[in-house]
Order: structure tokens, then sequence, then C-alpha cells
């Protein structure tokens, strides 16, 4: 029997593996994606989801995908030993990003859905990509507010809006948008809104759930760095914001219909990942996914958490 959900999806890096771990057990029960969201790595998994993938050819993709080189560095952040400094004082950030929007392209390309308007229903987009415009102040959320900035939202290319929500500060460089009267810097969603499960919540009953997938550590981790430069400086601002505890409080209502994978300490900006660990990462979010599944009722959801009202 076919069960369609909402999902949303943390940001985490390159541990979002776990995401599609849990994709694939959700597919095999038999539920069917209808609206999507993420923020940084959950952006991506949100994105190929809204354009036809299913769980099995994502488990393929992250098979053979080499994530290395999404650490990629132009000219100037190659240049041996001042190369890092230059590429923070130049372009804000030590890697350029451009890998990666090349890569989620392609994919998307491949299912002949790169714009906004390719995974709309009567002009409104079934996907949310969360960033932040770091010189408004602001937290954007993809395509809705790109209205604010004189920009059509339903041709905007979504391979741009998720490099704009991977963009984590320093460690990539922000991507800048332009538009009439000004210039914006738009980094990484998770620095406002790492895991906006509210996204798709209305008044009165819901039709389906949605079900949000985050990660969790199994133990809090203990680093120290006896270095002092600006490029450590700036390493450990990356990977606070991307490494850090997020253990937001979560009520009720959100925490019964949440998932939490563990991910065994691994780093978000670990492109240097193995095999096994990949694989580790992806098991996880498997087998979470099937202790959720074997316990989520949703009319017992409804009955507890939701008042009676109209159905969206």
């Amino acid at each position: 029997m076919s069960m369609k959900a909402d999902a949303v999806f943390e940001g985490g890096g390159v541990r979002g593996i776990a995401f599609v771990g849990a994709i694939c057990c959700f597919e095999e029960h038999g539920y069917k994606w209808e609206k999507l969201a993420g923020t940084s790595a959950g952006s991506i998994v949100a994105s190929l989801l809204a354009a036809g993938y299913t769980g099995r050819e994502l488990k393929k993709i992250i098979e053979e995908l080499d994530y290395s080189k999404f650490a990629d560095k132009d000219w100037i952040q190659s240049i041996p030993l001042v190369g890092g400094l230059l590429g923070l004082l130049v372009h804000k950030g030590l890697n350029s990003g451009d890998y990666l929007e090349q890569w989620i392209g392609d994919l998307l390309r491949t299912k002949g859905k790169t714009k906004f308007r390719d995974v709309s229903v009567n002009n409104r987009s079934r996907l949310k990509i969360i960033a932040a415009d770091i010189t408004r102040k602001e937290l954007l959320i993809l395509p809705d507010d790109l209205n604010k900035y004189g920009i059509n939202p339903m041709e905007f290319e979504i391979a741009k809006a998720v490099r704009m929500s991977c963009s984590i500060p320093f460690y990539f460089n922000p991507v800048q948008l332009s538009y009439p009267g000004g210039r914006s810097y738009i980094v990484d969603g998770g620095i406002l809104s790492n895991f906006p499960i509210w996204i798709f919540d209305v008044k009165g009953i819901p039709r389906w759930p949605t079900i949000g997938f985050r990660l969790s550590e199994c133990k809090p981790q203990q680093k120290e760095h006896h270095t002092t430069g600006l490029l450590t400086y700036a390493l450990d601002i990356a990977e606070t914001i991307m490494d850090r505890n997020d253990e937001i409080y979560l009520n009720d209502k959100d925490a019964v219909r949440t998932i939490s994978i563990p991910t065994f300490g691994i780093k978000a900006t670990r492109f240097d990942l193995t095999r096994k660990e990949s694989r580790r990462l992806y098991e996880s979010g498997y087998n979470k996914a099937k202790e959720f599944i074997g316990s989520w009722n949703f009319e017992n959801y409804i009955q507890r958490y939701r008042k009676k009202g109209h159905r969206r």
C-alpha cells in the first residue's frame, strides 16, 4: 500500500549519507514523498528526491561518489602554503564549491528537473531549500523568498539553491546573489535553521505526516587544537557550525515524528570518507528508519497532537 508523506532533512555535511539508508527503508515500506525540504546536505537529498530519484538510485550514486572532489579549490586556493589564507581573504572560503553545483546540476539534468518550475504543482514548489543571507541577516526559504530580490522563483536553478544551502561559512566560498539595487552573500542555512521541521505544518489536520530526519552523535566529541592561526580558526568555526551537538529542543509533537540517526563521531567536513564509513552511515539510517516505522502510527499522532479541523 502506498503511503504519502512530506520529508524534512537536517544539515550535516557528508553524514547526510545516513539519510539515503533511511529513505530506502521508507520506500521499501511503501512511502511516497510529496513535499520535501532540507538544509545543507539535507537539501541535496531533498532536491534529488523531488527530481524523481529513488532511494535505490541514491544508494548507487553515493557508492560511486568520490567525496574528496567536493573540497575543490580554484587557482588562488591551490597556491602552495598560502592558498588557504589567500582563499579566505579573496573569496571568503577555503574551497570554491564549484564541483558541488556542477555535480548536483548534472544529476538534476539527468531527470530533466533543473529549475524550481520543474518540481512545482500549480506554480508552488514541492521543494523547499533553507539558506542564510548574511548580508541582510535573514533566513531564506528557497525558492519562495527570491521574490524579495526581484528574481522569478520558478526560473531559479535548483543546483544554485543547493549550493547556497551547502556553503559552510569559511569552508566554502559564499554564493553572491546579485539583484537590482544590491548584492547579498548567501551561506549554509544551518547557521539559522538546521532542521526546519515546521516548514510544512498547517492549521487543522494534515492529510499525511511530515517526517523529520536528523543526525545525532553517539557521544560528545572532544578535540583540542594547539595551532591558533587564521586557517585553524576558520576551520574551527566551520566545524563548530556543522558538527555542533545540535540537540535543539523539540517539543513532543515534533520529536515523535523525527528520526535521529547516529553518525559515530564522523565529521560533517570529512571529505576523505572511506567506503566502510559510508556504508556504516547508510546502515545506521536504514536501521533507525526501520525502528521508527515499526512504532509510528499517524492516526495516533493526529489524535494526540493535532486539534480537530479541516484537512489540508
